[in-house]
């Protein structure tokens, strides 16, 4: 009895993350959470390219002009 609860405690520990992890992404699929946080990391990729280009503008510029004389 004592050997079955041990060997639960070690998968638990080795794989209680996946498992948790898991649920997680089920429920998330089933209540389509997924989409709005799908939608936030869209706006928050934007935030973060326009911040970018905003404070390296000719760096940018340069990249993209080398870029389209390529063609």
């Amino acid at each position: 009895m004592n050997d079955d609860k041990e060997e639960k405690n070690v998968f638990l520990s080795q794989y209680g993350g996946a498992i948790i992890g898991g649920l997680i992404a089920l429920l998330l699929c089933f209540t389509e959470i997924y989409k709005f946080l799908l939608y936030i990391v869209i706006v928050l990729a934007g935030v973060f390219i326009g911040n970018y280009v905003q404070k390296n503008k000719s760096k940018v510029k340069q990249v993209l002009k080398d870029f389209i004389d390529k063609f």
